[in-house]
């Protein structure tokens, strides 16, 4: 097998070629997640404290407000398929939020409405560059929505139209409005028990 080779994004990559289906296979039965980019696969690296609580606090503020309707919350085992026009991503965002689900069966979603990354210093670069791009291209989504683990600092880009635009959220009382699911959420639920309220 190939060494892994340190990649400057927080993940680590393989060095072979595979496919979808040994990728999506070997993911299965993995202790660490892997996401895919065109045949390369790149392992995941761990997180801090503060941003696996604020991925459960999106997590439970969402779950909280969607139950019993249509559209369900997913948490980061969730994959997200990207079909480009020239190959096939699977990224693991923080949350997702999926209106038309793919089958129970599949380890993955392909419409995401809402997807949910938190940044951190090692990861702002791809999260809000290569893998913003790569989720824009996806016709369901509607909101992509970026939470820095580190300050009170959420960034929404919201579809209008056929491009999305961006807004920024500083304060604790701000609250993030999301026409498309008709939800309110403060971000003062986002960032409870990582800052002082």
């Amino acid at each position: 097998m190939a060494q892994p080779e340190i990649n400057t994004m927080s993940t680590v990559r393989i060095n072979e070629s595979i496919s979808i289906a040994e990728y999506l296979e070997g993911e299965l039965v993995s202790n660490v997640k892997h996401e895919y980019i065109s045949g390369s696969v790149f392992a995941m690296v761990g997180a801090k404290n503060a941003h696996n609580m604020i991925a459960v606090n999106v997590l439970l503020a969402f779950g909280s407000r969607l139950k019993g309707r249509l559209c369900r919350p997913f948490n980061s085992d969730t994959k997200i398929r990207i079909r480009m026009l020239d190959h096939v991503r699977f990224y693991y965002p923080d949350m997702s939020v999926v209106c038309q689900a793919n089958a129970l069966s599949d380890t993955f979603q392909d419409q995401p409405v809402v997807i949910i990354e938190v940044l951190s210093e090692s990861t702002r670069r791809l999260d809000d560059g290569e893998k913003r791009d790569a989720y824009f291209t996806i016709p369901s989504l509607t909101h992509y929505i970026l939470l820095e683990q580190d300050s009170i600092v959420a960034v929404m880009y919201q579809r209008v139209g056929q491009q999305f635009e961006r807004r920024d959220f500083t304060n604790l009382n701000d609250v993030i409005v999301l026409d498309s699911l008709s939800l309110r959420l403060p971000l003062r639920e986002f960032y409870d028990g990582v800052v002082s309220l």
